[in-house]
């Protein structure tokens, strides 16, 4: 990536360097506090995440689908933002349409004892 203090994404450019893969992830910022993608699912396809390290934000552009975090469920569709802690189990199903979801991940710094 660019040394530079800014950059400038365009997001249909970003989204047409998808594969089409039933379930795929293109990062396209990664710097040391920030890092950013677009998730893509389509419809019927499994989530299979794992909890993260780091705290996350979801914005969902397209799609709609139900949300598990921890033991809660929730649906959500275009315009749906959602904050994921660090370490929570969290995962998409309900799959009705292709989704597709820009990503930021934080670095969390790690607490010490």
């Amino acid at each position: 990536m660019s040394n530079s203090k800014w950059q400038l994404f365009d997001l249909a450019e970003v989204r047409d360097k998808l594969k089409g893969e039933a379930v795929e992830y293109l990062e396209f910022l990664n710097v040391p506090a920030l890092n950013c993608g677009v998730y893509f699912l389509a419809a019927g396809s499994t989530d299979m995440q794992a909890p993260h390290d780091e705290d996350e934000v979801y914005l969902v552009l397209s799609g709609r689908a139900r949300m598990r975090l921890d033991e809660e469920e929730r649906t959500v569709a275009p315009g749906s933002l959602l904050y994921v802690g660090a370490t929570t189990e969290h995962s998409f199903f309900e799959i009705e349409e292709d989704m597709t979801l820009l990503v930021m991940f934080a670095a969390t710094p790690l607490e010490r004892s």
